[in-house]
């Protein structure tokens, strides 16, 4: 039979996406023989339980940030303490899980602490240079740097040359990074369709992200949505809940809680527009699917806030800012525009990769 190869995939739970982005990893791994232990926390450990519910999940202390502030880099600084303590803490506790569960390699989806000696330690990430202001800018990603480095790998879900997804987030390889960075090509939980499905709704909002903006951003689609001679449905991104008060929202708006990947992706391809944030794994997912997109960045993000000028440059998709969102003309706005495809995959990649790791993992 030979050893078993046990491998913890941890996501960060800010948001949905680094949970979303992970599932074809934990998909291939499942395919090239791999035990797959998960481990995140609130939404994003959720939903990874709901994909796939058969997988032993652990769930770890919350970095609990919250973004109340129009600034995400002072929103962060000032909240730096507990995350540098909720980092600290994950390493130590990755310590006794990999001795308790006999873990051979760790995943990480932005989760710095969760590195060991006693493993392959990967981290997953798509901002090699995170975007700050200036005077903060090389302060920071050098600890970004430094930290990361700690890995053996750096595996970032973009093509290594253009065209590419990520631009500047990714490119190029930071020095103190070049032996360890590896380009896997776009990932996505979402698949292209056979054939094309007849459209149901004039556009689909999917929400996501942290607490605050999160609820903002729902009560401002709604607030519009009943305004417009549209058929709409949004999903809240909550996969806590199990139901939604229909009574409560405008007849034109279909409410869901939340989706699975497969009913998910089938809504989009049924919705002539995306509606949504302007995060790196929306992006990826829409380029899967080929969907025009009006995207709104989270408040004080910056990278969200670079994608959204990137692709709308590019003329790929549609953004507005949340403060000043208009459902009507970006909708209309986003069906003139041109769209992402799916050039930005390499599927042997990612194979290859996971390959690669479980080799030298269990060699």
């Amino acid at each position: 039979m030979g050893q078993l190869k046990k491998i913890l995939v941890a996501p960060l739970g800010w948001g949905l996406g680094h949970a979303t982005r992970c599932i074809p990893i934990i998909k291939e791994l499942q395919q090239q023989g791999a035990e797959v232990l998960l481990a995140s926390e609130g939404r994003a450990l959720i939903l990874l339980r709901q994909e796939f519910p058969e997988l032993t999940c652990i769930e770890l202390p919350s970095y609990d940030v919250k973004y109340a502030s129009r600034s995400m880099v002072w929103g962060i600084a000032s909240q730096l303490p507990k995350i540098l303590r909720a980092i600290w803490q994950e390493h130590w506790l990755l310590r006794k899980m990999v001795e308790q569960h006999g873990i051979g390699a760790v995943i990480s989806d932005n989760r710095y602490g969760f590195f060991s000696s006693k493993t392959r330690s990967v981290f997953i990430t798509h901002q090699l240079h995170i975007p700050v202001p200036k005077g903060l800018k090389r302060l920071i990603n050098f600890f970004n740097h430094l930290i990361v480095n700690y890995f053996d790998e750096c595996w970032v879900p973009d093509l290594a040359s253009e065209p590419n997804l990520s631009g500047s987030l990714s490119h190029p390889i930071p020095h103190l990074l070049r032996n360890k960075v590896r380009y896997l090509g776009a990932l996505s939980r979402m698949q292209p369709p056979s054939s094309i499905p007849p459209i149901r709704y004039d556009a689909i909002a999917v929400l996501s992200g942290p607490e605050p903006q999160r609820t903002e951003l729902e009560n401002l689609i709604v607030e519009q949505a009943s305004l417009l001679p549209f058929k709409l449905l949004l999903v809240q991104g909550k996969p806590e809940q199990e139901a939604v008060n229909t009574n409560i929202y405008p007849e034109n708006l279909h409410v869901v809680p939340s989706m699975t990947a497969e009913a998910l992706n089938r809504a989009i391809l049924e919705s002539e527009v995306f509606i949504g944030r302007s995060g790196y794994s929306t992006v990826m997912d829409l380029a899967r699917l080929g969907k025009p997109a009006l995207l709104i960045p989270t408040p004080g993000q910056t990278e969200q806030a670079y994608l959204a000028r990137k692709l709308a440059a590019q003329n790929a998709f549609v953004a507005q800012q949340q403060y000043e969102l208009d459902l009507a003309t970006g909708i209309a706005e986003a069906k003139k525009r041109n769209a992402l495809n799916d050039i930005f995959f390499d599927e042997l990649a990612v194979k290859k990769a996971i390959s690669d790791l479980l080799d030298s993992a269990f060699q």
